[in-house]
C-alpha cells in the first residue's frame, strides 16, 4: 500500500510539475531579441522577457546604443553561439528585482548592461544591474541615453580608477598635460568632457576628420590643443612634443590602443614617472620602455570582474547622471539607423569597416518588425 501510494504521488507530482511548466510557458511574453555572431551577422529571434533577480532592474527599451565591442567579440569568440551584445540600455523601468529602492516602474532610465551576460540591449526588453542603471534627467532624450553608459564609464574608468587623476568635484590647481588619442570617439569624447571639469589642461588631443567636434569642448586659453593623426606618426609626435611647450608628459589616455598609437605616445611619455591606460588589450605594449605604467582599462570592471569597482560605478553613473542635469556633460551625436534592431547588422558593419565618425549608431527599437506583438 505503501509503495502503491508512493507511485501515485510520484506521477501526480510529476504531472503538476510538468501542467505547471506548461502554463507558465503558454503564459510567458517573447520579445524580438538580435543575435551577433561573426561577420558580422545578426538574426532576430523570439526570446521570453528577462525577469529581475534581485537587485536588477528590467528596462523597457526605447532606444540601444552600439559599441565597436559589439562585433569584435563574436571575432574574438568565434566558436561561442551568437550572442545578444548590445549593453547601451535607454528606456524604462518595466520591472525591478527584491532589494532595489531606487528605480521604480515607469522611471526614464539609462544604463550599463552586464557584457556577456543574458539581458543584453539588443531586444524589446534588457536587463541591468541597480548600481549600473542611472535616471535619465528630463531634460535629456532617449536617443541620448543610449549613446551614453558603455563609453561615458569608460572614460571615467581610465581617467580616475587608472589614472588617478583628480576626481571631477576636487579639480586640480595645476598644470597637468594629458594626451587623449582618438578624442573624437566616444569615449574619448567622454574623456575631454570629464577632465575638463576635473580642471586638467592642457589638453593634447589627437582627432583626424572630426576635428570641429572635438574643437568645441576644448579651452585654447588654457593650452588645450589638436593633433591631426592624418598627418603620420612622425607628424603626431612632433605635434605632441610642440603642444607641451617643454612641459613633461606624465598621463596618457589611449582610447585607439592600435595602430601604432601607443608607440607614438610613447616617444613623448615621461619614462620614468608616466602612465598610460589602453582600452584594448595585448602583449604588443611590453613594445613599451618597462618603467612606464601602463593599465588597460575594462569598463566592466563596474560589475565587479576582473577588478572589482562596482562601487565606483555606482557613484559616477550617478554623477554623470547629475552632469547630463546640469548641462556640462552631454553625449556624442547619435545617428538612428532605419528598421530598429533589424538595423544591427548594417551598424556593426559599418563599425567594423570605419564607416563611423564622431557618432553613436543607435536603435529605436520599436521599429523592429514584430515588436510590441509578445
Amino acid at each position: 500500500m505503501t509503495s502503491l501510494l508512493s507511485t501515485v504521488t510520484r506521477r501526480l507530482t510529476n504531472l503538476t510539475t510538468h501542467l505547471t511548466h506548461n502554463i507558465r510557458t503558454a503564459s510567458t511574453s517573447t520579445m524580438k531579441e538580435a543575435m551577433v555572431a561573426k561577420g558580422p551577422k545578426v538574426t532576430i529571434i523570439d526570446s521570453p522577457i528577462p525577469k529581475p533577480g534581485p537587485n536588477q532592474v528590467v528596462t523597457k527599451l526605447v532606444f540601444s546604443g552600439s559599441n565597436p565591442k559589439d562585433w569584435k567579440v563574436p571575432e574574438w569568440m568565434p566558436d561561442h553561439e551568437p550572442a545578444n551584445q548590445g549593453d547601451d540600455i535607454s528606456g524604462i523601468v518595466h520591472e525591478v528585482g527584491e532589494g532595489v529602492s531606487e528605480f521604480k516602474p515607469g522611471d526614464r532610465v539609462a544604463a550599463f548592461h552586464e557584457m556577456m551576460a543574458p539581458g543584453g540591449s539588443y531586444a524589446e526588453y534588457a536587463l541591468s544591474w541597480a548600481h549600473t542603471t542611472f535616471p535619465l534627467p528630463p531634460n535629456v532624450s532617449f536617443e541620448e541615453g543610449a549613446a551614453l553608459p558603455l563609453a561615458a564609464m569608460t572614460a571615467a574608468c581610465g581617467l580616475y580608477a587608472k589614472l588617478r587623476l583628480p576626481e571631477p568635484w576636487l579639480p586640480t590647481t595645476k598644470p597637468t598635460p594629458l594626451v587623449i588619442y582618438g578624442a573624437s570617439s566616444a569615449v574619448g569624447y567622454y574623456t575631454i568632457q570629464l577632465a575638463l571639469k576635473s580642471n586638467i589642461h592642457p589638453l593634447i588631443c589627437v582627432a583626424g576628420n572630426a576635428q570641429a567636434h572635438v574643437e568645441k569642448l576644448l579651452d585654447r586659453s588654457k593650452g588645450d590643443t589638436i593633433v591631426d593623426y592624418r598627418n603620420g606618426d612622425e607628424a603626431v609626435v612632433k605635434g605632441l612634443k610642440d603642444a607641451l611647450k617643454g612641459s613633461k608628459l606624465e598621463y596618457a589616455y589611449d582610447a585607439v590602443s592600435e595602430k601604432n598609437s601607443y608607440l607614438n605616445i610613447a616617444q613623448v611619455l615621461d619614462h620614468n614617472t608616466g602612465k598610460i591606460t589602453f582600452v584594448l588589450p595585448g602583449k604588443k605594449y611590453d613594445e613599451l620602455p618597462a618603467s612606464i605604467e601602463r593599465t588597460i582599462t575594462r569598463v566592466g570592471d563596474v560589475h565587479g570582474n576582473p577588478d572589482d569597482l562596482r562601487e565606483f560605478g555606482f557613484v559616477y553613473f550617478r554623477y554623470i547622471s547629475k552632469g547630463l542635469a546640469e548641462g556640462w556633460f552631454k553625449a556624442q551625436p547619435q545617428e538612428v539607423v532605419e528598421g530598429g534592431l533589424g538595423g544591427v547588422e548594417e551598424a556593426l558593419t559599418r563599425l567594423k569597416e570605419g564607416r563611423v565618425s564622431a557618432v553613436k549608431l543607435i536603435f529605436r527599437v520599436g521599429d523592429t518588425p514584430g515588436a510590441g506583438s509578445e
